[in-house]
């Protein structure tokens, strides 16, 4: 135990707090009481008395504001992964995290992090054992998605997205929870990440190069692939090309719910340098392509008022005008190490760089 406040303590020595605003404890600001909250992010949690339980003060930081300092207190194994080594955030939606416990290997659903939900009495709910199926494994997470705001919703399913062919459903709120369990036979989805559209009410994944997208019906108990045709792709110059060709390549499935357009976001990334065995990556360009019903994926630098939010977390579009210190027509992202706003118009980066314990953006909280 000493150990482990001996290394928590490194990490806040010398640590310049930009600006606290104290919250109270329902998450309302004393000023005025909001219907809707901003997008935000976990900064840190500082560890806090008494020490040897392990806990901290979660710091947030709404986008494009000053870190708030808050009064909740959180486990420090939900941020601190490699020093506690027991708990692993593997993803998150709609403000929850999931966890993997190493010690009964159950995925739980907890809403700690989330700056909005209860101070004194978070939730976890648990899910049932994991179920691998044959040539698959369940111990490497590509991310989890919630088909509502909420894991108590009787009708939220929650999608597992394995690495490897295995993508799992369960339903939290049934009497007796169970998983459902799929082995996805192309290869181009082992690596994806899965996302619910609201407008189509099912599940989707896009695959590895961004030319085809998995559809999952769980009430007609139905799939289908869907081959994109991308159109309108701008011309790059050599040098472009060059530093793309030098990149990784990420892609994000994205749903705006209040305008029923759906995105798909290229990142191309590089590594700027390897600390202690992790690369820390830069975002170096990004392209945007408005999705049809015809299959057709066309590059756009005008989403409109439209902001993208890409994350750890399952990615969201929010209007730009709805917050006053979005941006329109851009796109925000969040990783370990960078956090980046580009504005699509006249392709103006603005980024930084610093540890982010929990790089999930969580959207908007309803409250009352």
């Amino acid at each position: 135990m000493s150990l482990i406040l001996n290394r928590l303590s490194k990490l806040w020595l010398g640590k310049s707090r930009r600006s606290t605003l104290l919250l109270l404890s329902n998450g309302f600001s004393s000023c005025s009481r909001k219907k809707q909250t901003p997008p935000c992010f976990v900064v840190s949690a500082e560890l806090c008395e008494p020490y040897e339980a392990c806990l901290g003060k979660l710091v947030i930081s709404e986008v494009h504001n000053d870190m708030i300092n808050l009064e909740k207190k959180v486990h420090l194994e939900l941020l601190y992964n490699d020093i506690f080594d027991k708990v692993v955030t593997i993803g998150a939606s709609n403000g929850w995290v999931a966890t993997l416990s190493g010690d009964d290997g159950i995925l739980r659903l907890q809403d700690d992090l989330n700056p909005y939900a209860s101070y004194t009495d978070p939730k976890s709910i648990p899910l049932p054992p994991l179920v691998t199926l044959p040539c698959c494994q369940t111990q490497i997470v590509t991310n989890v998605s919630m088909s509502s705001s909420s894991p108590e919703d009787e009708d939220c399913v929650v999608a597992v997205k394995f690495l490897g062919p295995q993508l799992s459903f369960c339903r939290p709120a049934q009497s007796k929870p169970e998983w459902t369990n799929i082995r996805i036979e192309n290869s181009c989805f082992f690596s994806s990440r899965v996302m619910f559209s609201k407008k189509e009410g099912m599940f989707r994944i896009l695959g590895a190069g961004g030319h085809l997208v998995g559809t999952w019906d769980l009430q007609n108990h139905k799939h289908k692939i869907q081959r994109l045709r991308f159109k309108n792709i701008p011309e790059l110059t050599k040098t472009t090309n060059e530093l793309l060709d030098s990149c990784c390549t990420y892609e994000h499935l994205v749903e705006s719910v209040t305008t029923g357009e759906t995105f798909l976001v290229k990142q191309y990334k590089k590594t700027v340098e390897i600390d202690d065995g992790v690369a820390k990556m830069r975002t170096e360009y990004l392209m945007v392509f408005k999705l049809d019903g015809e299959g057709n994926a066309v590059h756009t630098e005008d989403i409109g008022d439209l902001v993208i939010f890409l994350s750890m977390s399952e990615p969201f579009c929010l209007r730009a005008s709805s917050f006053p210190v979005l941006f329109p027509n851009s796109v925000e992202s969040l990783d370990y190490w960078e956090n980046v706003t580009v504005e699509l118009a006249d392709y103006l980066v603005i980024r930084g760089f610093r540890p982010f314990l929990a790089p999930y953006l969580i959207p908007p909280q309803h409250i009352d």
